[in-house]
């Protein structure tokens, strides 16, 4: 399995976000519920247009079966709402050309990520990639990693951290100044 990375630069994130948005507005929805939700892909490729209407989306989590309510966003509510505008309550958000609402499959979604990171000049993605990226901003910004670490349903602050990336970008800086018997 390959080792994934959060999309660290909001810069790489909006070059990502523009090259789908001209693309393809499902594939844009995708990354963009994504990096603003944290939910795993097997909860996302599941959520139904009935699941989004609100302000709230309610699910039971495919891995943990656990309940899970989450606030939208209000720019994430606004693009929701016009995407789904014309759907009906049981139609897939993301739905496949296959068949008849049938959503897309986990190797679907990462084939519209790894193609969007390419074009954005990004290496170590995957569909984890939008969860990861959505700890490692909500991190950044609020500091609070024990809501992070509810949110993920994870066991310590620890296991969160790593889980984000922040103790390699630690580490990384840490080496970067290290300095020992060398010129």
């Amino acid at each position: 399995m390959n080792f994934v990375q959060p999309i660290r630069n909001p810069a790489k994130i909006q070059v990502i976000q523009e090259y789908l948005k001209a693309k393809n507005e499902r594939d844009y929805l995708l990354f963009v519920l994504g990096i603003n939700t944290g939910l795993r892909i097997s909860d996302i490729l599941q959520l139904k247009a009935k699941h989004v209407r609100g302000h709230y989306i309610s699910l039971r989590e495919k891995k943990t079966t656990k309940q899970k309510r989450l606030r939208i966003t209000p720019d994430l509510h606004r693009e929701l709402k016009n995407y789904i505008r014309h759907m009906n309550d049981d139609e897939y958000l993301f739905q496949s050309r296959k068949g008849n609402n049938m959503p897309i499959q986990r190797s679907a979604a990462y084939k519209v990520l790894r193609e969007a990171a390419e074009y954005a000049g990004l290496n170590e993605i995957g569909t984890h990639t939008l969860r990861k990226t959505f700890g490692y901003h909500f991190y950044m910004q609020t500091k609070d990693i024990a809501m992070l670490q509810e949110l993920f349903n994870h066991s310590s602050p620890h296991i969160t951290l790593r889980y984000i990336g922040v103790n390699q970008d630690a580490m990384d800086k840490a080496m970067s100044k290290f300095k020992i018997g060398v010129g």
